[in-house]
């Protein structure tokens, strides 16, 4: 940091004597490695039972309501359908109301020094933290988030901060504990990746298991809709597209299948993984329709 970025050794003494090692956090994340493996049967159905709660969509109808104006800006300004900003902010954070206990000094600098799967990343991330809380006159030791040093209502890494972090309140900062700058963070952040506005996310298909047989699915498994139609798979949705994604979700009651397009790619940006970005758009949609119901009855 002194080398690269100017910053006074004795500065970087002072502020790492502060610095506390995460034990619980190693211990974590060895017991999480230790259960990787393939998905078992009904995992999706486990996973979207925590999101696609009644308690999530109310919540996320009610966010929306107070910050219609934040969220009808974001999305005539980046093109991003304010549903999917709120489907983000409900994954991530329950809309703000669990934005983690842990100083991000703290969880960067344990996981860049002492996670040797991982260092090369959190070195990265621990000095585009340091980069951005000087930017934005932040005391480093102050900022909670989570385990892994993720910030705010979007749980922005630093690196994601540096990139796509915007001042869309107009107070001169960008704060990410803020709903509006949150909001608009997120909109550049799927704007920046691509998002298609008005197009579809993901829509099931009609597919038999013999024709699913031998077929790659998952983010890798890219098909021209014509080849799905050669082994009798098709969307439910028709809407043209190049290519889709299938996807396999392993349910309490069997497989489901769908077809991701390019927007569902764009959420996968945000985190790699097929149940996250579904959690998302289901939880999208949702709230979505619970805001209109909402607004239809106080007509």
């Amino acid at each position: 940091m002194a080398r690269r970025h100017g910053y006074s050794r004795e500065y970087l003494y002072d502020l790492f004597s502060q610095v506390r090692r995460k034990q619980w956090t190693l211990d974590y994340l060895s017991r999480d490695s230790g259960r990787r493996g393939p998905p078992r049967p009904g995992s999706w159905s486990r996973y979207r039972a925590k999101f696609l709660t009644e308690k999530h969509i109310a919540a996320g109808a009610s966010f929306w309501n107070r910050h219609a104006e934040a969220l009808e800006r974001a999305s005539r300004h980046y093109g991003v359908d304010p549903e999917y900003i709120l489907g983000i902010l409900g994954v991530e954070t329950f809309y703000g109301n669990n934005l983690g206990n842990h100083r991000v000094i703290d969880a960067l600098t344990t996981l860049a020094f002492d996670y040797p799967r991982r260092s090369a990343y959190f070195t990265q991330e621990l000095e585009n933290y340091l980069v951005m809380t000087q930017r934005e006159g932040i005391d480093p030791t102050e900022p909670l988030g989570s385990y892994a040093g993720a910030m705010g209502l979007g749980q922005f890494m630093p690196s994601s901060f540096l990139r796509f972090a915007v001042d869309f309140d107009g107070d001169g900062r960008r704060d990410l504990w803020d709903a509006t700058d949150a909001i608009g963070s997120i909109a550049n952040y799927f704007a920046s990746h691509g998002w298609r506005p008005g197009e579809p996310v993901a829509a099931p298909a009609i597919v038999t298991r013999a024709a699913a047989r031998g077929l790659e699915t998952g983010l890798d498994a890219r098909y021209p809709l014509a080849v799905l139609a050669d082994y009798g798979i098709r969307p439910v949705l028709d809407h043209p597209a190049e290519s889709v994604r299938l996807l396999r979700l392993s349910t309490d009651a069997g497989d489901e299948y769908w077809v991701g397009y390019d927007n569902f790619y764009v959420i996968t940006r945000y985190n790699h993984s097929v149940h996250y970005a579904m959690a998302v758009h289901q939880l999208a949609e949702a709230v979505r329709q619970r805001y209109q119901e909402l607004a239809s009855a106080r007509l």
